[in-house]
């Protein structure tokens, strides 16, 4: 703060003396207060803060000291925060008792001001031992208060001869007042980052705890994924045979969804195009001898409520598509998701086999396959259709994407 710079200094007015004198004294110490007011409000560190007030408190009322003094609960006793004037060891250390008997304690106590022009005849209070040490005649105390509890005194002091009025004593608590609001805005401004501290370090747990479970979900799978392989070489039935292999590729499938999310950076997003391109590779390399699969994702994020089932339900198109579609021969799947509007994504699904049986309807449809697909179309909250591609079959599904919670 350097806007005192430019304030002209004004001697002290004598007691009963000159009005244009007293008057440009008084215009001083409220060019003072309307500067450090500005000061306070920018500044971000309190003992800094502290240390200017107590400098130009004491500039204020043309005084060698000011102090700022803190009360310790846990000791009951002042510690002189900040001051200009005293010896080397005093501010920082320094403590000072919080007895009534004493100016400071006093005013702090009952929340009056102090004035005590002539300590050396003061007979309401003790004069403390460090005024003592440091030759001062007359003080001048006031409570530090923001919206909350009590913080400390104000105190200016002098070693010359002279009196504080009650001008000198409205200019110290306009100043005290400042410093109690300053001290509010920095206790609430704290109080907001420790917070947020604490909610950041409960979100990083969450996504550790998160990124384990899927971890844990992935190898569970895979073990149930293996014991399902190991029933199926067991037995000799075809059909059941196809159960099995068919149950094994859909936990194979979710076990991997859940190895992506917890690898990804993020728990709760997931970036598509790689996300559903992982999945595509694990279709490709299960697929039968001249069987093809073509992939091509929009760049976008979705969370991860819906990549999951989207996941599932792509999955299960493209199994379907492999199996029914064509002959031996073989052939290609093509899977897209395309943004069609803002917010809005299409997954399309074809292939160019056999095409839909005749009278197919998909709401008829009982298989576990059909029932899968229209169950993840219905939990990603989409508007689905089966087309004939002439040759073939596309599966279309228009569904809004969700915004990160």
């Amino acid at each position: 703060m350097d806007e005192d710079h430019r304030i002209s200094r004004a001697a002290a007015p004598a007691k009963c003396g000159d009005v244009a004198e007293e008057l440009a004294y008084r215009l001083r110490q409220q060019k003072l207060t309307a500067a450090f007011g500005e000061y306070a409000l920018r500044a971000r560190d309190v003992t800094d803060m502290l240390q200017e007030a107590s400098r130009v408190c004491a500039l204020g009322l043309n005084s060698q000291f000011c102090k700022v003094m803190e009360y310790l609960p846990a000791e009951g006793r002042f510690l002189v925060k900040s001051g200009v004037g005293w010896r080397d060891g005093v501010v920082g250390h320094a403590r000072v008792g919080a007895d009534a008997e004493s100016p400071t304690g006093y005013a702090f106590q009952t929340g009056e001001p102090v004035i005590s022009n002539h300590l050396s005849k003061e007979t309401r209070f003790r004069t403390p031992s460090l005024l003592a040490e440091h030759g001062i005649r007359r003080a001048i105390n006031v409570l530090i208060q923001g919206d909350g509890d009590r913080y400390g005194v104000l105190e200016v002091d002098s070693p010359n001869e002279g009196w504080f009025s009650p001008a000198d004593l409205a200019f110290l608590q306009g100043f005290a007042n400042l410093i109690g609001v300053a001290l509010e805005r920095h206790r609430v401004e704290e109080a907001l980052r420790a917070s947020e501290a604490r909610l950041q370090d409960a979100l990083t747990h969450q996504e550790i705890l998160t990124r384990e479970i899927s971890h844990r979900v992935k190898n569970s799978l895979a073990m149930v994924a293996g014991l399902l392989g190991m029933q199926r070489h067991a037995i000799s039935d075809p059909g059941l045979a196809r159960v099995l292999d068919d149950a094994q590729g859909r936990v194979m499938t979710i076990a991997q969804v859940h190895d992506q999310l917890w690898r990804a950076n993020e728990v709760h997003m997931v970036d598509l195009a790689p996300f559903m391109g992982a999945l595509c590779t694990q279709l490709r390399e299960s697929a039968a001898p001249g069987l093809s699969l073509e992939c091509d994702f929009a760049p976008v994020k979705l969370v991860t409520d819906q990549a999951i089932p989207l996941a599932l339900l792509a999955n299960e198109l493209v199994t379907n598509a492999f199996k029914y579609a064509y002959s031996k021969a073989g052939g290609s799947v093509q899977v897209t998701i395309r943004v069609i509007d803002p917010g809005q994504l299409r997954l399309t699904v074809c292939d160019r086999g056999r095409g839909l049986p005749a009278g197919f309807d998909a709401a008829e449809a009982s298989s576990l396959g059909m029932t899968l697909i229209a169950g993840m179309g219905r939990q990603l909250r989409g508007r689905s259709e089966w087309r004939d591609a002439q040759p073939g079959t596309c599966y279309v599904l228009d569904f809004a994407a969700q915004q990160d919670a």
